[in-house]
């Protein structure tokens, strides 16, 4: 059964976050000119407004899934032993957040006030917040759980990352700004005509572009000098980048290797505990058959074949039950 919700669970959310994806579409999105009378002071006049509607089988489907994310929810949070550490996971406060803004736009769509027209203009911009049920899919992949685990894991690393690529972006910022004044026309006051590098902070942006080796062109140096400062901030990104990354693969593949063997771990059972014999039964063979039923397998084994049979290899038991070993058979059974 918990198979079967999950799959379900993992339908919705593609469906809700293509549903999501498709609302921005101009095909599925038709614009009607209304006229709205407009009160200026004293005069009133008629003002044409442009209204994109989205198609409303896109609103159906989208109230199937927040449906069904609203029962989910409403499960968990009644079979939930903890209800204070449901409220504070921060997948749980992603469901709400997602589902809240559906209802209210259906509360409001029907009032025509200036002010209502203010709040679901809002709660559009805020439905962003369903592309991360995303998230919601760590629930039931396993790589998802591990990257999370990684990242969480590795946040040092990324402080550490973060703060040498500042580092580096400030100082090849800098240096690009008065590299590109190298040779600059003596006519020009600002020695920036002939270069997009106006200030440094405007550097910044070409800064952190060169460092990640993503390079979108849209700035670049044009004198020899600035040529250098590039290529050396090109270098250095490479090398700021590549020295914190042995470490989060390090915390990935630890990870993944403890996820895997997890997953390989038999499933936990309840453990049997064997019946004792009942009088009558063919294995009964005294009256405290209770105790030699649930003691351990090789304490019976002693009992049975005495101290100097264990381990010997011998196959006919010498006790005083000569159906205890089918009895230590069973309870080794039971206790794999």
């Amino acid at each position: 059964m918990e198979k079967y919700v999950a799959l379900a669970s993992l339908f919705f959310i593609l469906l809700s976050i293509s549903t999501f994806c498709l609302e921005t579409h101009e095909v599925f999105n038709t614009i009607y000119n209304k006229t709205e009378n407009v009160t200026v002071g004293n005069v009133t006049r008629e003002e044409i407004v442009y209204e994109v509607v989205t198609d409303g089988w896109l609103t159906y489907v989208e109230g199937v899934c927040v449906i069904w994310f609203t029962i989910e929810v409403m499960a968990r949070v009644v079979f939930c032993p903890d209800k204070a550490e449901f409220f504070r996971s921060a997948l749980n406060i992603i469901d709400f957040v997602a589902i809240v803004p559906f209802y209210l736009e259906v509360a409001l769509s029907g009032l025509s006030s200036k002010t209502a027209k203010d709040i679901l203009s809002f709660l559009r911009v805020v439905r962003f917040v369903r592309i991360l049920r995303i998230f919601k899919l760590t629930r039931h992949f396993v790589g998802l759980r591990v990257l999370g685990h990684t990242l969480r894991a590795s946040t040092n690393e990324f402080l550490l990352l973060i703060i040498f690529l500042a580092l580096g972006v400030l100082i090849f910022a800098t240096m690009i700004y008065y590299a590109e004044r190298i040779g600059a026309d003596p006519d020009d006051p600002t020695a920036a005509a002939h270069t997009n590098f106006k200030n440094i902070p405007i550097g910044f942006w070409w800064a952190v572009v060169t460092m990640t080796t993503l390079g979108y062109g849209d700035m670049y140096p044009e004198t020899w000098s600035g040529m250098l400062v590039g290529a050396l901030c090109a270098l250095a990104g490479v090398l700021t980048i590549a020295m914190p990354v042995p470490v989060i693969v390090n915390n990935f593949g630890m990870y993944y290797s403890l996820a895997m063997a997890k997953q390989k771990l038999p499933k936990k059972r309840n453990k049997h505990i064997p019946r004792a014999p009942q009088p009558g039964s063919p294995n009964y063979c005294k009256p405290d058959a209770l105790a030699m039923a649930t003691a351990s397998p090789h304490r019976l084994m002693g009992n049975v074949l005495g101290p100097g049979m264990v381990g010997s290899g011998s196959m006919m038991g010498t006790g005083d039950c000569p159906l205890a070993q089918e009895e230590i058979i069973e309870i080794n059974r039971a206790g794999c």
